[in-house]
C-alpha cells in the first residue's frame, strides 16, 4: 500500500497540522487509534449492550485523527439516521487509508536512510 491506496477516509493534512508534522506524534496517534478500532469493532453489534457508547466513542475518536466521514456516519448513527453497517464500513475505509499512509511513511523512511 502507498499514497495511490489512500481513499480520501482520512485528511491527513488535518493530522499532520493538528501534530505539527511531528512524525512521531503522528505514528504515535495512529497506531492508538488503531489499537483502539480493534476494541471497538466487536462492540459495533447491536446485540452487543455498550454499542451506542463505542459509536459515540468511535465519532470523536475518528475526527481528532482526521477520519471525518467515520465521524459523520457515527453522529448520523447515534441520531438514528445510520446503522452500525454503516460504521463498521467507515471505520474499515478509515482503517486502509491509515495502512496505506503508514505505509508510504515507511517506504519513504527506508529510502532516506543512510546505507
Amino acid at each position: 500500500m502507498a499514497r495511490r491506496d489512500i481513499i480520501g477516509a482520512v485528511d491527513f493534512a488535518y493530522l499532520e497540522g493538528f501534530a505539527a508534522g511531528d512524525s512521531t506524534v503522528i505514528d504515535e496517534v495512529l497506531a492508538l487509534f488503531r489499537e483502539q478500532a480493534a476494541l471497538w469493532a466487536p462492540m459495533l453489534d447491536p446485540g452487543h449492550p455498550g454499542w451506542k457508547d463505542a459509536v459515540h466513542t468511535v465519532k470523536g475518536a475518528a475526527r481528532g485523527v482526521g477520519a471525518f466521514a467515520l465521524g459523520d456516519v457515527c453522529e448520523r448513527c447515534e441520531a438514528g439516521q445510520e446503522g452500525l453497517d454503516a460504521v463498521r464500513t467507515a471505520l474499515d475505509a478509515a482503517l486502509m487509508d491509515i495502512a496505506a499512509y503508514a505505509h508510504e511513511r515507511a517506504l519513504r523512511s527506508l529510502k532516506s536512510s543512510p546505507t
